[in-house]
């Protein structure tokens, strides 16, 4: 429930809630990219992946990355400006919800993607991500319009 008394540029309990539960959250990913890029196979074995899954993800292209790049590190980006209260953490979840909206679309229609990247708990997770993210920009905008972030 949001502070609907919050005064302009007072900092309601529940940012710092949200605020740290993002920031962890978003840990996860940025963990999830660079483990990918530093020992991908080892990594993406270690989470279940096999060995489709881990031929598609490496021969992915580069714009692809930085997009998910984007995705990751936009999100961690915008966690901490929501920490620090600022007016950036909007558009920081912006770019995230970009680099993750080329990434699933890319996904989505690219034929070569193993059916098992689109199932289960894969799918779930996409969902999950989804969500959480359009809540943080959801949750950003409105601290910004009431003033709490600067």
């Amino acid at each position: 429930m949001l502070d609907h008394d919050a005064t302009p540029g007072h900092t309601p309990a529940h940012l710092w809630a949200v605020g740290v539960v993002s920031l962890l959250w978003n840990s996860f990913g940025c963990v999830d990219y660079t483990m990918s890029k530093l020992d991908p196979v080892a990594y993406m074995q270690s989470v279940g992946m096999g060995e489709a899954e881990i031929a598609y993800t490496q021969a992915l292209p580069a714009w692809l990355s930085a997009f998910w790049a984007l995705g990751v590190w936009g999100s961690l980006a915008g966690s901490v400006l929501l920490l620090l209260r600022s007016r950036h953490a909007v558009t920081a979840f912006a770019v995230s919800l970009l680099g993750l909206a080329v990434t699933q679309i890319y996904n989505l229609f690219d034929s070569t993607v193993p059916e098992s990247m689109n199932l289960g708990a894969m799918l779930v997770m996409n969902l999950v991500i989804w969500a959480s993210l359009l809540f943080l920009l959801w949750y950003a905008l409105r601290m910004k319009g009431r003033g709490v972030l600067r």
